[in-house]
């Protein structure tokens, strides 16, 4: 629409995308592929079986029909957005993809080896985007033949709902690819906002510091849960308290990114808070279990 940006910052037209394939099988992946789908993009929903891509993509069957339910999109809509998404089992299904979106676990070694294998199977040319949220992009460029061609889009969750994509340029970025990543933002109505390739880019960086510091306040005997959650909704103005957003994000995933943060800036401030580690090795990480700093419905 006439909103939509026609090149990047730089002015340099991006490169064109059609098609996008989405890698993993998780509740990110299945929403970063719901949103490239319902803005008419022709998706290909890879995992490491065809089970996954499956599974995935009844995922966000449910999550159509929820919208469908409230409003917010057509019956047609619905059904015409789930079309648009093919399931594999392979990402040699990637060959002829504009756009490559890794969505897999947060874990250097995997990324790792998942780029070098759209590396192999994808066109020259195409766009090979990774969604970390604190890993290195540049070290995940390395591991292909053309790192030119690799940028970071950092989506947040849900990301159908999360207006958010933080664009992660490395040195070695081509401006093409830069700009192409800006114009796909438009089309699939996100905002994009443009940060360097560091640990924890720009809401995790200021984020998770906030949080492991409310995590201490407990463990101290500082103040309650419910009072530290109160004060930042009441006082800070905050859509959720701090311990509210750890059940939801995963308390997993948080220590993760506290110990990426602890080492890349070594500031013992940093280091993660041993309540934090404690419930996390006694499988406490939040809604998907059950149970985190509080209990939960098991989904």
């Amino acid at each position: 629409d006439a909103l939509t940006p026609a090149a990047g910052a730089s002015g340099t037209p991006g490169r064109t995308v059609r098609s996008v394939g989405v890698a993993g099988s998780g509740t990110m992946a299945s929403g970063i592929a719901e949103v490239f789908a319902k803005a008419g993009y022709d998706v290909v929903l890879a995992a490491r079986s065809e089970e996954k891509a499956q599974t995935a993509k009844a995922r966000i069957g449910k999550s159509l029909a929820r919208s469908v339910d409230k409003g917010r999109l057509t019956a047609e809509a619905a059904a015409q957005t789930l079309e648009r998404i093919t399931p594999a089992g392979s990402y040699d299904a990637f060959a002829d993809v504009d756009l490559a979106v890794e969505a897999v676990a947060e874990d250097l070694d995997v990324k790792r080896q998942l780029f070098a294998a759209l590396d192999k199977v994808c066109r020259p040319g195409a766009v090979l985007a990774t969604t970390t949220s604190s890993l290195p992009v540049v070290a995940l460029a390395r591991a292909t033949s053309r790192p030119q061609d690799v940028i970071g889009m950092h989506f947040f969750n849900p990301a159908p709902a999360m207006k958010l994509v933080e664009v992660v340029r490395t040195v070695l970025t081509a401006e093409d690819v830069h700009a192409s990543v800006h114009e796909v933002c438009g089309r699939i109505r996100k905002h994009a906002v443009d940060c360097g390739d560091r640990a924890g880019f720009i809401v995790n960086a200021l984020l998770f510091p906030y949080l492991n510091n409310a995590i201490k306040m407990v463990q101290e005997h500082y103040a309650s849960l419910d009072d530290i959650d109160a004060a930042m909704k009441l006082g800070g103005g905050y859509p959720m308290g701090p311990f509210e957003l750890l059940d939801v994000v995963g308390l997993d995933v948080s220590l993760a990114i506290e110990k990426v943060l602890h080492r890349e800036f070594r500031d013992p401030g940093l280091a993660p808070a041993p309540l934090l580690e404690h419930l996390v090795a006694a499988g406490c990480l939040g809604r998907k279990t059950g149970r985190g700093f509080r209990e939960h419905a098991r989904r």
